[in-house]
């Protein structure tokens, strides 16, 4: 931006030594005047961006912001549910409870629930639940232990 303006006070300072010397004075100071109010709508439209830029920086940073609080409320959420659900497969005969689990669709939701479940409690579904579906689990709490959420 500051060359183009660097070659516009050239450019003018040209055509005023130009215009001097020749008869169609009047035609160059026109073009210089025209010149002269480019620039100035050139600099008016850059401010102006500059502007809408810095608006569009401080609003994206709200949205992140904004953003990172809805992920942390979904969290905390998706956390009470599979506590209030431990309490409710605690409650449970074990063996029916471990019917329940092999059935689920999700091992996260299963695993989630027993990670928030009595150790005594959650080791005796998982001896009532498929062994296909307690792999599964068993990853994805081995998982848990390394990333803690």
């Amino acid at each position: 931006m500051k060359k183009l303006f660097k070659t516009q006070i050239i450019t003018i300072g040209t055509l005023l030594t130009i215009s001097f010397s020749y008869p169609q004075e009047k035609e160059i100071k026109s073009e210089i005047e025209k010149l002269i109010k480019l620039r100035e709508e050139l600099k008016a439209t850059y401010e102006n961006n500059q502007a809408l830029l810095e608006k569009i920086k401080k609003e994206k940073e709200e949205l992140e912001k904004l953003k990172k609080q809805l992920e942390d409320q979904q969290k905390k959420i998706a956390e009470e549910r599979y506590k209030k659900l431990a309490k409710i497969f605690e409650k449970m005969d074990p063996e029916l409870a471990g019917e329940k689990f092999s059935k689920m669709e999700s091992a996260e939701d299963a695993a989630y629930i027993l990670y928030n479940m009595n150790e005594k409690k959650a080791a005796a579904i998982l001896n009532n639940t498929d062994p296909v579906m307690v792999n599964k689990i068993v990853r994805i709490l081995s998982g848990l232990k390394k990333n803690p959420q």
